[in-house]
């Protein structure tokens, strides 16, 4: 990288952590959602929804960048509050308890964060489908419809598989393993197309787990390649790659590819990559799929382009993305719906900030 680069990633750094400490400056309840880019005030949920623990992670890589404990402390207190969706019936509890709690646990060990992540993953856990062979979407996923026990999503692998398998090694209980191996295996089968893209969702037979049809929740079309899906991918299977077996790598590889192939030249995707050039960007997908690259590259050293390709990508949202109070602008949450579809995303704030931080060697990016 050039100077100007490792500048612009200082710089984008403090300015994260500005944004951070309003954020925990604020009095309001609840944990970030999402906020419109032109005054930045946060709507938040109640109880997390999926995406509550990508701020307990800010606060985690916050004191990392920093070096100050006390957002470590800050970190404990929003795995504490998330334990009470430990139970709830969706499998989106992997991007909660990880984010929120095992990010916390594997930066700063502490009790705390440690016996919250334990809790999501013994959840998670006693929802497993044996005889499907996953973690089925569950009754109170949070999505609009088509979801229950025999719904299954590509975002229910990033998080979900790294804190099983973490578990596993925590609790010496190797079944836990095993189903993290399964249930990312199955999405394998159910979500990666023959080309390397991705299809976010899948139906498929409770009695056996075979597939039954192809569809998205977000996405433009079922055909098309939801931006999203194709980097929760990328993530999901290199930390299957990481956490569970090397096996799930030349999926990883073959995702990351398809990505880097089809990715606009400004480096910034689309919301779905079948969208028209007018139509919305999403820096959260590009920020998540940096941070995959970014895996992959220390996970296969003999795939250096990985890094910069990610470093390219990072550098065009800083510079062109990041405000100057420290937000990433231009993230589309759910356009199908109209929701959030040019604001800042708590969780492209997270991914964004780990992989500064990534690049800047202030975390090794396969450890999360």
């Amino acid at each position: 990288m050039s100077g100007e680069q490792l500048r612009r990633i200082d710089d984008g750094v403090r300015q994260m952590l500005s944004r951070v400490n309003a954020t925990a400056a604020e009095a309001e309840t609840g944990f970030p959602h999402y906020a419109e880019t032109a005054g930045g005030r946060w709507t938040r949920t109640p109880d997390g929804f999926w995406t509550g623990g990508f701020w307990g992670g800010l606060l985690a890589l916050s004191a990392l960048g920093s070096g100050d404990r006390s957002y470590a402390g800050l970190a404990e207190d929003v795995a504490r509050r998330l334990v009470p969706r430990a139970r709830s019936d969706t499998a989106f509890r992997g991007f909660l308890f990880f984010y929120g709690a095992g990010v916390a646990q594997l930066t700063a060990p502490s009790d705390a964060a440690r016996d919250a992540a334990l809790a999501g993953a013994r959840g998670l856990a006693a929802s497993f489908h044996h005889a499907a062979g996953l973690i089925p979407l569950g009754t109170q996923a949070e999505e609009a419809g088509a979801v229950g026990r025999g719904a299954a999503n590509i975002d229910a692998v990033p998080g979900t598989v790294a804190l099983l398998a973490w578990a596993a090694g925590e609790l010496g209980e190797p079944a836990l393993l095993d189903m993290a191996r399964r249930h990312a295996q199955r999405h394998v089968e159910y979500c990666v197309r023959s080309d390397g893209s991705i299809c976010q969702s899948a139906a498929f037979d409770e009695r056996d787990g075979s597939l039954l049809r192809r569809y998205t929740h977000k996405g433009r079309s079922d055909d098309s390649t939801w931006a999203r899906a194709q980097a929760w991918a990328m993530l999901g299977f290199a930390q299957a790659g990481r956490w569970v077996s090397p096996d799930f790598l030349p999926t990883a590889v073959t995702v990351a590819d398809w990505w880097i192939e089809n990715l606009p030249a400004d480096r910034v995707a689309l919301w779905d990559f079948d969208a028209g050039r007018d139509e919305p960007r999403d820096t959260s997908a590009t920020a998540i799929a940096a941070a995959a690259l970014l895996k992959l590259a220390a996970l296969l050293p003999d795939r250096p382009h990985y890094r910069e390709h990610a470093a390219a990508m990072v550098d065009m949202l800083v510079a062109g993305h990041l405000t100057p109070s420290g937000a990433l602008s231009g993230g589309c949450f759910d356009p199908t719906r109209g929701v959030a579809t040019d604001s800042e995303l708590v969780w492209g704030d997270y991914f964004l900030l780990e992989s500064l931080l990534a690049l800047r060697g202030r975390i090794e990016p396969a450890s999360l």
